[in-house]
């Protein structure tokens, strides 16, 4: 007697393909995508650690009528003309000695730089007028 009443209750091989089709292609659309999402967060931890030393230069400018003065790239975390604490320039992408400063020898031009590390292609700097840069 043959069975064909028989409940066939599992997936076709055909099923199952199509299956692992749909999954590849969404794999191979969602990487690229990822990727650039992660790469917009490392520039906006750096553009906004950038930011909170532009606005303790503008308060130093403020008071003093001109930008420190430093002749080579300093560290921002140790240096006087801001109250950083160790740790607060720290993210999941740079460290606090990722940020450097310098300005020139008049007061009046700076460029404070965050640099690439192994985590951006290029290193992230802003300057006196707020222009940030990739260089």
């Amino acid at each position: 007697m043959p069975h064909s009443d028989q409940n066939n209750n599992g997936f076709s091989l055909v099923e199952l393909m199509i299956v692992i089709v749909i999954i590849g292609v969404l794999a191979a659309i969602s990487g690229p995508i990822y990727s650039k999402l992660v790469e917009n967060a490392k520039r906006t931890e750096s553009d906004a650690a950038l930011g909170s030393i532009h606005r303790q230069l503008e308060i130093y400018y403020g008071e003093h009528g001109k930008y420190p003065k430093e002749q080579h790239d300093e560290y921002v975390i140790h240096a006087f003309w801001n109250d950083f604490k160790e740790g607060e320039l720290t993210g999941k992408y740079f460290s606090d000695s990722s940020y450097t400063y310098f300005g020139s020898a008049n007061g009046r031009i700076y460029k404070i730089t965050c640099a690439k590390g192994t985590v951006l292609e290029y290193d992230r700097t802003l300057d006196q007028d707020g222009v940030l840069k990739d260089e």
